[in-house]
Protein backbone atom coordinates (compact mmCIF):
# COMPACT_ATOMS: atom_id res chain seq x y z
CA UNK A 1 0.00 0.00 0.00
CA UNK A 2 2.82 2.26 1.09
CA UNK A 3 4.46 1.73 -2.70
CA UNK A 4 1.34 2.30 -4.12
CA UNK A 5 0.54 5.69 -2.25
CA UNK A 6 4.39 6.67 -3.27
CA UNK A 7 3.29 5.71 -7.02
CA UNK A 8 -0.06 7.92 -7.16
CA UNK A 9 2.36 11.31 -5.69
CA UNK A 10 5.36 10.48 -8.27
CA UNK A 11 2.04 10.36 -10.80
CA UNK A 12 0.70 13.48 -9.57
CA UNK A 13 3.42 15.08 -9.47
CA UNK A 14 4.29 14.12 -13.21
CA UNK A 15 0.74 14.98 -14.14
CA UNK A 16 0.93 18.25 -12.28
CA UNK A 17 4.03 19.07 -14.84
CA UNK A 18 2.25 18.24 -17.76
CA UNK A 19 -0.58 20.42 -17.17
CA UNK A 20 2.10 23.48 -16.68
CA UNK A 21 3.77 22.33 -19.86
CA UNK A 22 0.85 21.84 -22.27
CA UNK A 23 -0.36 25.55 -20.32
CA UNK A 24 2.33 26.98 -21.76
CA UNK A 25 1.65 26.11 -25.21
CA UNK A 26 -2.59 26.82 -24.77
CA UNK A 27 -1.96 30.18 -23.31
CA UNK A 28 -4.98 32.68 -24.74
CA UNK A 29 -3.56 35.57 -26.48
CA UNK A 30 -4.15 38.49 -24.85
CA UNK A 31 -7.14 41.18 -26.73
CA UNK A 32 -6.02 44.02 -28.37
CA UNK A 33 -9.42 45.61 -27.45
CA UNK A 34 -9.57 47.48 -24.08
CA UNK A 35 -12.57 46.71 -22.88
CA UNK A 36 -11.61 43.31 -23.41
CA UNK A 37 -7.93 43.32 -22.03
CA UNK A 38 -9.62 45.01 -18.91
CA UNK A 39 -12.20 41.37 -18.98
CA UNK A 40 -9.18 39.17 -19.32
CA UNK A 41 -6.55 40.82 -16.93
CA UNK A 42 -9.38 40.97 -14.62
CA UNK A 43 -10.54 36.74 -15.07
CA UNK A 44 -6.90 36.05 -14.94
CA UNK A 45 -7.64 33.19 -16.92
CA UNK A 46 -4.85 32.81 -19.43
CA UNK A 47 -4.75 29.13 -19.77
CA UNK A 48 -8.38 29.84 -20.75
CA UNK A 49 -8.15 27.24 -24.09
CA UNK A 50 -6.23 24.55 -21.67
CA UNK A 51 -8.85 25.00 -19.00
CA UNK A 52 -11.83 23.75 -21.04
CA UNK A 53 -10.70 21.37 -22.64
CA UNK A 54 -9.94 19.98 -18.44
CA UNK A 55 -13.40 21.06 -17.55
CA UNK A 56 -14.95 19.33 -20.61
CA UNK A 57 -13.09 16.04 -19.39
CA UNK A 58 -14.02 16.69 -15.81
CA UNK A 59 -17.95 17.66 -16.70
CA UNK A 60 -17.58 13.67 -18.32
CA UNK A 61 -16.24 12.10 -15.51
CA UNK A 62 -18.67 13.74 -13.55
CA UNK A 63 -21.84 13.14 -15.21
CA UNK A 64 -20.55 8.82 -15.70
CA UNK A 65 -19.66 9.12 -12.21
CA UNK A 66 -19.38 11.31 -9.93
CA UNK A 67 -22.62 13.03 -9.62
CA UNK A 68 -24.22 9.17 -9.87
CA UNK A 69 -22.89 8.38 -6.77
CA UNK A 70 -23.38 11.95 -5.29
CA UNK A 71 -26.96 10.96 -5.89
CA UNK A 72 -26.90 7.84 -4.78
CA UNK A 73 -25.23 9.00 -1.55
CA UNK A 74 -27.98 11.13 -0.92
CA UNK A 75 -30.68 8.39 -0.98
CA UNK A 76 -29.22 6.20 1.18
CA UNK A 77 -28.59 8.69 3.81
CA UNK A 78 -30.88 10.98 5.53
CA UNK A 79 -29.87 14.33 5.84
CA UNK A 80 -29.36 14.17 9.39
CA UNK A 81 -26.62 11.37 8.46
CA UNK A 82 -25.11 13.34 5.45
CA UNK A 83 -24.91 17.03 8.13
CA UNK A 84 -22.90 14.21 10.93
CA UNK A 85 -20.50 12.76 8.68
CA UNK A 86 -20.07 16.64 7.46
CA UNK A 87 -19.44 17.31 10.67
CA UNK A 88 -16.68 14.49 11.77
CA UNK A 89 -14.95 15.52 8.16
CA UNK A 90 -14.54 18.73 9.12
CA UNK A 91 -13.77 17.87 12.45
CA UNK A 92 -10.58 15.99 11.31
CA UNK A 93 -9.88 19.17 9.34
CA UNK A 94 -9.16 21.22 12.28
CA UNK A 95 -5.38 21.11 13.40
CA UNK A 96 -4.66 21.66 9.97
CA UNK A 97 -7.08 25.16 10.51
CA UNK A 98 -4.63 25.30 13.62
CA UNK A 99 -1.76 25.00 12.22
CA UNK A 100 -2.38 28.05 9.05
CA UNK A 101 -4.35 30.28 11.63
CA UNK A 102 -0.57 30.75 13.65
CA UNK A 103 1.05 30.75 10.58
CA UNK A 104 -0.89 33.91 9.71
CA UNK A 105 -0.80 35.39 12.95
CA UNK A 106 -4.08 34.57 13.67
CA UNK A 107 -3.13 33.35 17.44
CA UNK A 108 -7.46 33.98 18.86
CA UNK A 109 -8.39 32.03 15.64
CA UNK A 110 -6.22 29.52 16.32
CA UNK A 111 -7.03 28.92 19.98
CA UNK A 112 -10.89 28.98 18.72
CA UNK A 113 -9.90 26.28 16.63
CA UNK A 114 -8.13 24.46 19.28
CA UNK A 115 -10.73 24.67 21.22
CA UNK A 116 -13.42 23.68 18.76
CA UNK A 117 -11.48 20.21 17.95
CA UNK A 118 -10.87 19.37 21.79
CA UNK A 119 -14.85 19.82 22.52
CA UNK A 120 -16.17 18.18 19.67
CA UNK A 121 -13.25 15.58 19.18
CA UNK A 122 -14.48 14.46 23.10
CA UNK A 123 -17.90 15.66 24.04
CA UNK A 124 -18.86 16.30 20.64
CA UNK A 125 -18.08 11.98 19.75
CA UNK A 126 -15.28 12.56 17.08
CA UNK A 127 -17.13 15.54 15.52
CA UNK A 128 -20.63 14.02 15.12
CA UNK A 129 -22.05 16.57 17.28
CA UNK A 130 -20.67 20.17 16.89
CA UNK A 131 -20.78 21.02 20.49
CA UNK A 132 -17.96 23.49 20.28
CA UNK A 133 -20.83 25.82 18.22
CA UNK A 134 -23.32 26.08 21.07
CA UNK A 135 -20.73 27.21 23.45
CA UNK A 136 -19.82 30.20 21.26
CA UNK A 137 -16.90 28.68 19.63
CA UNK A 138 -17.69 29.04 15.92
CA UNK A 139 -15.95 27.31 12.90
CA UNK A 140 -13.09 29.24 11.66
CA UNK A 141 -11.19 29.35 8.09
CA UNK A 142 -7.71 28.57 7.15
CA UNK A 143 -5.64 26.58 4.71
CA UNK A 144 -2.22 27.19 3.30
CA UNK A 145 -3.03 28.59 0.23
CA UNK A 146 -4.77 31.38 2.55
CA UNK A 147 -1.32 31.61 4.10
CA UNK A 148 0.22 32.11 1.38
CA UNK A 149 -1.63 34.90 0.33
CA UNK A 150 -1.12 36.65 3.78
CA UNK A 151 2.77 36.13 3.23
CA UNK A 152 2.05 37.87 -0.24
CA UNK A 153 2.87 35.21 -2.49
CA UNK A 154 0.88 35.89 -5.91
CA UNK A 155 -1.58 33.54 -6.76
CA UNK A 156 -1.00 32.98 -10.22
CA UNK A 157 -3.38 31.90 -13.18
CA UNK A 158 -7.07 30.59 -12.66
CA UNK A 159 -6.59 26.51 -13.18
CA UNK A 160 -8.71 24.05 -13.34
CA UNK A 161 -7.24 20.76 -12.25
CA UNK A 162 -8.22 16.89 -14.05
CA UNK A 163 -10.81 15.90 -10.92
CA UNK A 164 -9.99 18.07 -8.26
CA UNK A 165 -11.79 21.66 -10.59
CA UNK A 166 -11.46 25.01 -9.89
CA UNK A 167 -7.91 26.06 -8.46
CA UNK A 168 -4.88 28.42 -9.47
CA UNK A 169 -1.19 27.39 -8.71
CA UNK A 170 -1.10 28.78 -5.30
CA UNK A 171 -3.98 27.26 -3.86
CA UNK A 172 -2.78 24.19 -5.87
CA UNK A 173 0.47 24.03 -3.45
CA UNK A 174 -1.55 24.74 -0.57
CA UNK A 175 -4.28 22.07 -0.68
CA UNK A 176 -0.46 19.70 -1.11
CA UNK A 177 0.64 21.10 1.89
CA UNK A 178 -1.97 20.83 4.16
CA UNK A 179 -2.67 16.93 2.64
CA UNK A 180 1.23 16.37 3.74
CA UNK A 181 0.65 18.34 6.89
CA UNK A 182 -2.31 17.04 8.70
CA UNK A 183 -1.98 15.02 11.93
CA UNK A 184 -4.18 12.32 10.31
CA UNK A 185 -2.66 11.61 6.83
CA UNK A 186 0.56 11.31 8.88
CA UNK A 187 -0.60 9.09 11.74
CA UNK A 188 -2.31 6.78 8.88
CA UNK A 189 1.01 6.67 7.07
CA UNK A 190 3.40 5.63 9.65
CA UNK A 191 0.67 3.16 11.38
CA UNK A 192 0.14 1.67 7.23
CA UNK A 193 -3.96 2.66 7.44
CA UNK A 194 -3.78 3.91 3.52
CA UNK A 195 -7.03 2.63 3.47
CA UNK A 196 -8.61 5.15 6.07
CA UNK A 197 -6.94 8.24 4.83
CA UNK A 198 -8.28 6.74 0.94
CA UNK A 199 -11.95 6.43 2.62
CA UNK A 200 -11.76 9.40 4.48
CA UNK A 201 -10.51 11.43 1.14
CA UNK A 202 -13.28 9.52 -1.14
CA UNK A 203 -16.20 10.15 1.23
CA UNK A 204 -15.16 13.92 1.61
CA UNK A 205 -15.10 14.36 -1.98
CA UNK A 206 -18.72 13.18 -2.50
CA UNK A 207 -20.27 14.79 0.62
CA UNK A 208 -19.07 17.93 -0.92
CA UNK A 209 -19.99 17.16 -4.63
CA UNK A 210 -23.84 16.43 -2.83
CA UNK A 211 -23.81 19.83 -1.68
CA UNK A 212 -23.53 21.50 -4.36
CA UNK A 213 -25.29 19.04 -6.62
CA UNK A 214 -28.41 20.90 -7.23
CA UNK A 215 -26.15 24.36 -7.44
CA UNK A 216 -24.35 23.29 -10.36
CA UNK A 217 -27.15 21.74 -12.05
CA UNK A 218 -28.91 25.01 -12.22
CA UNK A 219 -25.74 27.06 -13.54
CA UNK A 220 -25.60 24.50 -15.97
CA UNK A 221 -29.18 24.87 -17.20
CA UNK A 222 -29.04 28.63 -16.70
CA UNK A 223 -25.91 30.19 -18.16
CA UNK A 224 -25.12 30.77 -21.27
CA UNK A 225 -21.02 29.82 -20.86
CA UNK A 226 -20.99 27.88 -17.70
CA UNK A 227 -17.67 27.73 -17.63
CA UNK A 228 -17.42 31.37 -17.26
CA UNK A 229 -20.21 31.51 -15.12
CA UNK A 230 -18.17 29.16 -12.86
CA UNK A 231 -15.05 30.71 -13.10
CA UNK A 232 -16.79 34.03 -11.94
CA UNK A 233 -18.50 32.29 -8.60
CA UNK A 234 -15.25 30.35 -7.93
CA UNK A 235 -13.04 33.63 -7.89
CA UNK A 236 -14.94 35.40 -6.20
CA UNK A 237 -16.19 33.24 -3.12
CA UNK A 238 -12.23 32.18 -3.24
CA UNK A 239 -11.29 36.16 -2.97
CA UNK A 240 -14.05 36.02 0.15
CA UNK A 241 -12.29 33.32 2.11
CA UNK A 242 -8.89 34.86 1.70
CA UNK A 243 -10.14 38.28 3.27
CA UNK A 244 -12.68 36.12 5.82
CA UNK A 245 -15.14 38.10 4.38
CA UNK A 246 -13.66 41.51 4.02
CA UNK A 247 -13.95 43.17 1.08
CA UNK A 248 -11.03 43.54 -1.10
CA UNK A 249 -9.58 47.24 -2.01
CA UNK A 250 -10.15 48.80 -5.62
CA UNK A 251 -7.50 49.25 -7.52
CA UNK A 252 -6.10 52.38 -8.48
CA UNK A 253 -7.69 52.53 -11.44
CA UNK A 254 -11.15 51.19 -9.80
CA UNK A 255 -13.29 54.12 -11.48
CA UNK A 256 -11.63 54.37 -14.89
CA UNK A 257 -13.71 53.27 -17.90
CA UNK A 258 -11.74 50.52 -19.51
CA UNK A 259 -13.50 51.32 -23.10
CA UNK A 260 -11.77 54.43 -23.26
CA UNK A 261 -8.76 55.21 -23.11
CA UNK A 262 -6.75 57.50 -20.98
CA UNK A 263 -6.59 60.87 -21.98
CA UNK A 264 -3.26 62.39 -22.51
CA UNK A 265 -2.22 65.24 -20.22
CA UNK A 266 -0.99 68.56 -22.20
CA UNK A 267 1.91 69.93 -21.07
CA UNK A 268 2.03 72.76 -18.76
CA UNK A 269 2.46 76.65 -20.38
Amino acid sequence: MRRATAFCRGASRCAASLVLLAGIAGCATPPGDPAERAAFEQANDPLEPLNRRILDFNQFVDRMLLKPVARLYIAILPAEARDALRRALANMKEPVVVINDLLQGEVERAGTSAGRFTVNTTIGLAGLLDIASRWGLDKQTGDFGQTLFVWGAPEGPYLILPILGPSNPRDAIGNAVDAYADPFSFVATAQDLDEIEITRFVLDGIDQRAQVIDVLDDLQKNSLDFYAQLRSLVQQRRAAELRRGAAPPPASDFYADPSKATPSRSPRP
